[in-house]
């Protein structure tokens, strides 16, 4: 029998799966780019038999808000999340998807198995730098805190989760000539290694670049629009300089949301924690350049800005760096000639 319309449904995972059915439901509409309505889901987890997935749906709608108690740490921070994530920014909402990306280790354990060990593996693996290992212990908080709410556990075992001391701003430190002209000699033949000059030649956050869709990349003007994090950050237009050019256009896919799409769900943006352990770090070991993290390309593009003397506003804009000044808040044509001839400086 058909289920009734909005009610949810079982659907097969493509691939060889441990649990291969999954449960989504229904939680409202909206409108794609061509204004035609379509679902909005919500997914409850995978199951290893259909039956077991039929029985998780009935369950839902007998009562929606019951957390069983054989519920993984994926199935916790999916029911966490559709709760909290539309009450939040939608920088916070990728930061914490951020953190759940790191996580894939734990995807499966059942959350009341969950202990210490498990989650202090995660974060002394993990290669992002002490901010994101920050976001993924205050996602640990959460998730915790949830499920003593609903019952689930008694003891918060995330609070006893440790980070160590943060030496990241005492080790950060830009790349040095002879490193940028590493990538450049390896920027045809080594995966990731464009993206990296990208990052340098436009100090784009990590985040930013991530989540930059391709209809804020403008080729004929040769400009690209994004940003985050503060109010300064938002909504800014940075001019991509002329060596990087070529690197944006071969990225750039007018069909395509994203301006660097995963390959295996191109309609949703890279994660930080993939793009550190797949694409950045293993770019750098094959250039043979010294340990970096992300956030160092930024800092590059600063001290580069500075040292060619460029204009200090062009340098705040182009960073998304808060200014004192309210006569720097407006754009004019004469500032985006500016930006163009700071970045410019770039070579």
């Amino acid at each position: 029998m058909r289920n009734p319309n909005g009610y949810g449904c079982v659907y097969k995972l493509s691939g060889k799966r441990r649990k291969p059915y999954g449960v989504r439901i229904t939680v409202g509409w909206e409108l794609d780019e061509n204004g035609r309505s379509r679902q909005c889901y919500k997914h409850l987890g995978t199951y290893a038999t259909q039956a077991e997935a039929l029985k998780a749906l009935t369950s839902y709608h007998n009562d929606p808000h019951a957390v069983p108690n054989s519920a993984t740490f994926e199935q916790i921070y999916a029911r966490w999340s559709s709760e909290k994530f539309p009450k939040i920014s939608a920088s916070g909402v990728s930061g914490y998807e951020n953190a759940f990306a790191a996580c894939k280790a734990l995807y499966r354990v059942k959350f009341v198995d969950l202990r210490k060990s498990h989650m202090q593996s995660v974060l002394d693996k993990c290669k992002l730098g002490y901010h994101s290992r920050s976001k993924i212990k205050t996602l640990f908080n959460q998730l915790y805190k949830y499920a003593m709410e609903n019952d689930i556990v008694g003891k918060d075992y995330s609070k006893f989760v440790t980070l160590g001391p943060n030496t990241e701003e005492s080790t950060r430190r830009p790349f040095t000539a002879s490193e940028i002209n590493a990538l450049w000699e390896r920027v045809g033949d080594v995966p990731g290694v464009d993206l990296i000059l990208i990052l340098i030649y436009t100090g784009w956050r990590i985040g930013e670049l991530l989540r930059m869709q391709t209809k804020d990349v403008d080729l004929s003007e040769w400009t690209m629009r994004g940003g985050s994090k503060t109010a300064a950050g938002k909504n800014r237009l940075v001019p991509i300089n002329t060596r990087i050019r070529p690197l944006i256009a071969a990225r750039y896919d007018a069909s395509k949301k994203y301006l660097i799409r995963r390959p295996d769900a191109p309609d949703k943006p890279v994660t930080h924690a993939h793009f550190t352990e797949y694409m950045f770090s293993p770019a750098l070991e094959r250039c043979g350049i010294p340990h970096h993290v992300p956030h160092d390309c930024r800092h590059t593009c600063a001290t580069l800005l500075d040292n060619a003397g460029a204009n200090r506003i062009s340098i705040k804009r182009i960073l998304g760096h808060a200014s004192t000044d309210v006569t720097e808040a407006v754009y004019t044509h004469k500032d985006i000639d500016e930006l163009r001839r700071a970045i410019e400086l770039l070579c």
